[in-house]
């Protein structure tokens, strides 16, 4: 019954959760045909499937020849992450595969049978993604290869020091996910289904990358604290804190709070980028691809502002709540309106002794000078008294049914792979 509490707590959500079970999600993720595709193909997509909870679906989504370049893109960086990941492959063999891994591209035979990682099979038959790599066109192959190059250098470059500065974090998540927004734009313009200035404007891609990569590594900080990793920068935790982990002890949680929302803010700065390179896209395909990983992101951000359970357990937005996300984020003035209610949100949190306050508000205000308020979408919430109380009845007649179905959606809701 918890679940229904929850639900009529925010009746939206039922109403959008009805929405999409009943085909709603259709608009957004359409259901591609395999049937048609080569077996090489269809086990790339299946890899796919395997590895990635947040992004198979709406990358099969894609339109024409660049859904299977950023499939085989996916897979490659995926296959590069499990050798950065895997901490039985010793340093003096991990870091030169690191370096020349893009070169294996290029290799028809090459595997590597000995990772521990789960998702090890993308490694095994690398063959096969690569193959697939090798039958695309050739603007294609020299995006990947290169992000892939870039990528390793940068991996390893990693492996054996700490994110000290707020610019080497600007760094690490350059190399992690910044290269992925650009080499992503690159395949973009390349399709043609967006214009070059898309694929030219290496800035604004990166911005989307670091965006969502912060979000991750801010959200992420107990789970990372128990696995052993450490992302959040010293040159700010260091002004709250001895040791990273101490922000964990219940003593030390005003000051844990008074740090995470500092990194909240050095988030909050990539918005206006990427609202302009939204603001750029004319493929829907395209513009759904990228608007529904960074809606999720600010919505997750003002989840976790000034939230003290960052330290204690997992920070997630609602199911119902990522539906409407995912089902409202189909044009630039709705996402606008999407951003700007979730600043507003955060707005209404800061502390007035928080030591970053001052900052906070002025991102804010940035944010609101490019989210204009009044767009359609900024009212979206606001549905007819008969639907809802048809939502809710529904509801109660079917929580637990509903409850099973939207296991998937959670699925992409709370991956980590943005």
């Amino acid at each position: 019954m918890e679940l229904l509490r929850k639900w009529l707590g925010h009746p939206e959500d039922i109403y959008n959760l009805l929405r999409f079970k009943m085909g709603g999600y259709r608009a957004v993720m359409p259901r591609m045909d395999t049937d048609s595709l080569g077996c090489g193909l269809r086990t790339c997509y299946r890899y796919l499937n395997q590895t990635s909870r947040s992004f198979a679906a709406v990358i099969q989504a894609l339109d024409g020849e660049l859904r299977h370049a950023v499939c085989i893109f996916y897979l490659v960086l995926r296959a590069l992450d499990t050798v950065e990941d895997d901490m039985s492959i010793p340093l003096d063999v991990k870091v030169p595969m690191l370096h020349e891994f893009h070169s294996y591209l290029y290799q028809p035979d090459w595997k590597y049978t000995e990772s521990k990682e789960k998702d090890r099979q993308v490694l095994e038959d690398f063959p096969t993604i690569s193959m697939e790599f090798r039958n695309l066109s050739k603007v294609y192959q020299d995006v990947i290869s290169d992000i892939c190059h870039k990528m390793g250098v940068g991996m390893a470059e990693f492996l054996e020091k700490k994110v000290d500065s707020q610019r080497e974090w600007d760094k690490y998540c350059h190399y992690v996910a910044g290269l992925v927004g650009i080499g992503l734009s690159r395949l973009f313009s390349a399709s043609e289904l967006e214009d070059s200035i898309v694929g030219q404007d290496t800035d604004l891609a990166n911005s989307m990358g670091l965006f969502l990569q912060k979000t991750n590594i801010i959200r992420d900080y107990l789970e990372d604290q128990l696995e052993g990793r450490e992302f959040w920068p010293r040159e700010v935790w260091s002004r709250y804190a001895k040791k990273l982990s101490d922000l964990a002890k219940p003593e030390n949680i005003d000051v844990a709070v008074q740090c995470l929302n500092e990194l909240i803010t050095n988030a909050l700065h990539h918005v206006p980028d990427v609202l302009t390179y939204l603001s750029r896209l004319k493929n829907q395909s395209v513009f759904n691809f990228c608007a529904i990983p960074q809606v999720m992101a600010i919505a997750t951000l003002a989840a976790c502002y000034n939230n003290q359970q960052v330290f204690r357990g997992v920070v997630k937005i609602r199911k119902g709540q990522a539906v409407t996300l995912m089902m409202d984020a189909t044009n630039i003035q709705a996402v606008k309106a999407i951003m700007y209610q979730y600043v507003e949100e955060i707005y209404q949190k800061i502390p007035s002794t928080d030591p970053s306050s001052n900052k906070t508000q002025q991102v804010v205000a940035s944010i609101r000078a490019v989210s204009l308020p009044g767009s359609p979408m900024a009212s979206r919430h606001h549905y007819s008294p008969i639907y809802l109380s048809c939502a809710m009845l529904l509801a109660a007649l079917s929580w637990q049914y509903l409850s099973t179905l939207s296991k998937a959606t959670e699925e992409y809701v709370q991956g980590g792979d943005n």
